[in-house]
């Protein structure tokens, strides 16, 4: 019996939503004419709740679904907005404006190397206020739309789809093997290939 390829390629026109304090819907992102959100499943390039909803479609069916703060980016944490010293924003003393402005949404580490981005919500004299909730926490999220294409997904399209996720420009053979020269930051490969 022939294995199944659990991985599709999948592309879908939409619009997000979510809901507003007076109950309406608010148009938050859209996909453009022409240019179509594509992904490959079952990879974690999407939200699994997202994914379980679209991936049964066939091309042209449509979708109108809800995801809970639960199935989609959690519920908003409080303890997620911090004051930080104002000097880990500084280069030579002063704050780069064109990076550092409130609404900026700028790359952090932890101590121990993690890396995640937060959305800088106030700058004051000895202190930035960041906030490391996802923009969406605590929203429920519409996706209304359209699957354009759904199929068996090929292996350059796996390969290439896993390359995006972990940064890798292409240039390790798949990572299952040879080179890894010119991937990473510092040439150390994607996902530990070497």
């Amino acid at each position: 019996m022939e294995k199944e390829n659990k991985n599709k390629y999948i592309s879908v026109m939409y619009k997000l939503y979510t809901s507003a304090s007076d109950g309406k819907k608010e148009l938050i992102e859209e996909t453009a004419d022409g240019d179509p959100f594509v992904f490959v499943s079952a990879l974690g390039m999407t939200l699994d709740a997202f994914e379980s909803h679209i991936v049964p479609l066939n091309v042209g069916e449509a979708f109108d679904f809800t995801l809970p703060p639960a199935d989609a980016y959690g519920e908003y944490e409080p303890t997620g907005k911090q004051a930080v010293p104002r000097n880990i924003f500084e280069i030579n003393g002063k704050l780069d404006s064109r990076f550092i402005y409130e609404g900026a949404v700028v790359p952090l580490a932890s101590p121990d190397g993690a890396r995640f981005n937060g959305t800088i919500v106030e700058i004051g004299k000895e202190t930035v206020t960041v906030d490391i909730n996802h923009p969406l926490a605590g929203k429920s999220l519409n996706f209304v739309g359209s699957v354009i294409e759904s199929r068996e997904a090929t292996n350059d399209e796996v390969r290439d789809a896993l390359n995006q996720i972990t940064g890798c420009g292409g240039g390790c053979g798949g990572c299952g093997g040879g080179s890894c020269d010119g991937c990473g930051s510092k040439g150390e490969g994607c996902g530990g290939c070497k």
